[in-house]
């Protein structure tokens, strides 16, 4: 088979990134022919980084008419990634979106539906599924090793940002810029790994967001949830930008014992019967509990590679052989849910089950952009 054309939609950080990486030969199988951006200036970029071959367009319906890509990376700010990639697949083109999919849940079922009707592949960028650390955590927890879980909880604080940060752009920290703070501009891989590796959603989520608690900003900077599980095992999320010295350290308990996952290391805590057995048999010292030992889990792999190109390799490969994906387009719609349900509880101050009521999300979501300094519609 011929090599997948790739056509690149933004031109940021990350879209040159990938644009250059395709145009090194970094991913078997596809070839970057196009590249579209809105800023004529990338015009020269584009010559000295990608090579004569491939094309930068301007306008938006050239691009998607060129008849030269059979899919596309969409690297755009995500308020944008609903309205783009439904146009891509209209034209009968595959889609990879970076994250987070998009600003609410139902704008992620749209493109998939819109996918779905297609019948094109659709991707997720959640590159940290890759990451030899988490598929270590995922595989302990699958096979058993902590038995039921009875646990989570994610302490991820290490996100500070200074005001200048919010000042450097309008659009920063704004509800209708972004459509969010902190859930969805920082924390959207954790959000996904925190279901993933367990393999389970909440079932409801209260939540707590301070909005402005750290910044002048209108979203927010510090949020607290609380969720419960199907199986009666409850979680825990704290996520800031405004700590510092921060913290990242997940910890999954379960009935055999517990995983703690903190500076690139894997440490597990293993019980020699189950605390629920022992709790019901044992005759001896009421304060004595089960023989615990400490095991530190060797990951093999490099745990702070950003492996975007194992992602687009995966993409490609699903185009050209049918490849199963490591992350869907559906499986975009997970940390959105959860981050959209820790700020729809807070507004409507209340227990949110999921899955959401999404209108009404976007009721509220919709009553902050109005209100919003800046009116760039999310």
């Amino acid at each position: 088979m011929n090599k997948v054309r790739i056509g690149i939609i933004g031109l940021g950080f990350i879209g040159c990134r990938h644009a250059v990486s395709l145009a090194n030969n970094a991913i078997p199988g596809a070839e970057l022919t196009a590249v579209y951006d809105r800023n004529q200036d990338k015009e020269q970029w584009v010559k000295e980084n990608l090579g004569e071959n491939v094309k930068l367009f301007t306008d938006e319906e050239q691009f998607f008419n060129s008849n030269m890509i059979d899919g596309v990376i969409i690297a755009t700010p995500h308020p944008f990634h609903t309205e783009i990639a439904i146009q891509a697949f209209k034209h009968d083109l595959h889609v990879l979106v970076e994250k987070p999919a998009g600003v609410y849940t139902k704008e992620v079922r749209l493109m998939n539906e819109a996918a779905v009707a297609s019948g094109k592949v659709f991707s997720m960028m959640f590159n940290q599924r890759l990451n030899p650390l988490f598929i270590k955590l995922r595989e302990l927890i699958s096979s058993g090793e902590l038995g039921e879980i009875t646990r989570t909880t994610w302490i991820i604080t290490n996100w500070f940002r200074a005001q200048s940060y919010y000042d450097s752009a309008g659009w920063r920290a704004t509800w209708a810029g972004e459509g969010g703070g902190v859930l969805i501009n920082q924390d959207p891989h954790q959000l996904d790994l925190w279901q993933w590796v367990i393999g389970m959603m909440p079932k409801r989520v209260r939540a707590f967001c301070k909005f402005g608690k750290y910044h002048n900003i209108e979203v927010e900077d510090d949020v607290t949830a609380y969720v419960e599980y199907e199986n009666g095992a409850t979680g825990l999320f704290v996520t800031s930008t405004g700590e510092a010295p921060g913290t990242n350290r997940l910890e999954i308990n379960g009935d055999l014992g517990k995983i703690v996952v903190e500076d690139g290391k894997i440490t597990l805590w293993r019980l020699s019967v189950p605390a629920s057995e022992f709790s019901k048999t044992f005759k001896g010292n009421s304060f004595d509990q089960p023989e615990i030992r400490k095991i530190d889990i060797p990951v093999e792999g490099d745990t702070d590679a950003h492996n975007w190109d194992g992602i687009i390799t995966n993409w490609v490969d699903a185009i050209a052989n049918g490849t199963e994906l490591i992350a869907s387009g559906e499986e975009g719609i997970k940390s959105l849910m959860l981050s959209n349900s820790m700020l729809l509880s807070t507004w409507t101050d209340n227990w949110v089950n999921l899955p959401i009521d999404e209108d009404l999300f976007h009721e509220h979501l919709q009553k902050q952009i109005n209100n919003s300094k800046t009116q760039i519609n999310v």
